[in-house]
């Protein structure tokens, strides 16, 4: 655990800001401060810089200007796709159980408020067919809601497909392009969608702005209120700096798109490669489908995905666990997609970006080949499924836990610290090690003056008890 420099692979999260983007937002914050709403000279400049952001955000989805409304974040465009048709007209609505929570939560509370609500599962590949959209519709929709890509996995959705039958039936169609816009094409008229929601920190912009496409003519409420602006739908002074920020953001990644696209590809499909070459009962999901360049979603048989990403995170890797052996909920979301019970807790995606190396991917795939190793010869020790969980003070001290107990011969994993215990305070990441070995472990960390160290006994931490779960780990244990 000696590495000093970090490798992201979580863009699918977030991105950094990119140099271009940060110099056109520093006038901004200082120089030229006054809002663009005001009636006087002052405002003349950071209105002209927000008309402007507003087109290039257009530009990236191919549509015009004045049907863009600048938001806060993806989910408040989500909301105010979601709320803001449903306010505006009386009916049925229809979204993907594949969304994001900012729409799936803004659904619900519709079904609350009284409102008919159907949510479609998705195929057993993950996706949405729009031969089933098509039955689950009905003459009084009015929304359809599905998004471009499936954030967990990549895989491309046929949203023209959806497109055509929301517009068979006269609802509108709005289409989360968070995940898409600025990595692949996205064209409104195309995918005939009357929302889009996009979002300035997934593609090289700042955190603090996002955008709402509304095709001319659809008809949607506000959510929130106040002065009226962004054509009455989204009161409050603009974060100008930020949308300044989005507006270069959509411009640098419209032009540099496909040769972005083509070198996260590449460094998909060499982690992936790497990965199933050390670890062939590994499963690239949503592998055949048309993915997104820049998210690989890899289940790991028998390895809980938050306890390997807290290990990789000990060795300066950032990765993202999807599944979860201490929130089912995260799990059943990848079972609907057809990732098997014994896989989904074991998920974990992977989203590179355009700085790494194919000799990052090397050494992301040679420190997941260690942590599946150490996990399965924890999960042999483990009597009655029950471990020790080592609480530290400091990620220091568990990166120091680790060192010295693998040294002593104690057999031990990092790994994340379960919901019931975070109230202890201190890092996310704690040190695991079986039950019978709890005395020993705690005596060899004291003899290396490691102090305050916590023990708590968990349950769950590497097996399941059901029976389809229980045959699995009779299988992996030989």
């Amino acid at each position: 655990m000696g590495h000093t420099e970090r490798i992201f692979l979580d863009h699918a999260s977030t991105t950094a800001v990119h140099p271009l983007v940060l110099g056109a937002m520093m006038p901004f914050f200082a120089n030229h401060f006054a809002s663009p709403s005001s009636p006087f000279s002052a405002g003349d400049i950071p209105r002209r810089a927000v008309e402007k952001a507003r087109e290039q955000v257009a530009s990236l989805i191919g549509a015009r200007a004045n049907e863009i409304v600048f938001t806060a974040t993806g989910t408040e465009a989500n909301n105010l796709a979601v709320l803001g048709a449903a306010s505006s007209r009386k009916g049925h609505v229809l979204v993907s159980a594949l969304e994001h929570p900012s729409v799936i939560e803004a659904a619900m509370h519709l079904r609350r408020s009284g409102r008919d609500l159907t949510i479609l599962e998705p195929s057993s590949e993950g996706i949405v067919d729009p031969a089933r959209l098509e039955d689950a519709m009905r003459p009084d929709t009015i929304l359809v809601s599905v998004l471009h890509a499936n954030y967990e996995t990549g895989a491309i959705l046929d949203v023209e497909a959806v497109g055509r039958v929301a517009k068979a039936h006269g609802a509108l169609f709005h289409c989360d392009c968070i995940q898409t816009a600025g990595r692949i094409r996205v064209d409104v008229d195309a995918m005939g969608a009357d929302l889009v929601s996009v979002s300035a920190h997934k593609l090289g912009g700042p955190k603090g702005a996002s955008a709402l496409y509304v095709r001319s003519g659809s008809k949607i409420a506000p959510v929130i209120f106040g002065a009226a602006r962004e054509r009455g739908l989204r009161p409050g002074h603009l974060n100008v700096p930020c949308i300044v920020g989005f507006g270069a953001a959509c411009e640098h990644a419209l032009y540099t798109m496909d040769e972005r696209a083509a070198i996260l590809c590449s460094l998909r499909e060499t982690l992936e490669g790497e990965i199933l070459a050390r670890l062939p009962s590994s499963r690239v999901n949503a592998a055949q489908a048309r993915r997104v360049p820049h998210i690989s979603s890899i289940s790991f048989e028998g390895i809980p995905a938050d306890a390997l990403c807290a290990w990789l995170d000990l060795e300066g890797i950032t990765a993202s666990p999807r599944g979860s052996l201490f929130l089912g909920s995260r799990t059943e979301r990848l079972r609907l997609m057809g990732i098997a019970g014994d896989l989904a807790f074991g998920t974990v995606r992977f989203s590179p970006g355009p700085d790494l190396t194919a000799e990052d991917m090397v050494r992301v795939a040679s420190s997941v080949e260690q942590a599946c190793s150490r996990f399965r010869e924890f999960s042999r020790m483990t009597e009655e499924d029950e471990a020790c969980i080592l609480l530290c003070r400091s990620t220091a001290a568990v990166r120091f836990a680790l060192e010295h107990l693998l040294s002593e011969g104690v057999v031990c994993v990092a790994t994340a610290v379960p919901p019931e215990l975070e109230q202890e305070g201190g890092p996310r990441t704690a040190v695991a090690v079986p039950q019978p070995l709890e005395s020993k472990a705690l005596g060899v960390l004291e003899a290396r003056g490691l102090h305050g160290v916590a023990s708590r006994k968990i349950k769950g931490l590497c097996k399941r008890r059901g029976d389809k779960e229980r045959r699995f780990w009779e299988e992996v244990q030989g």
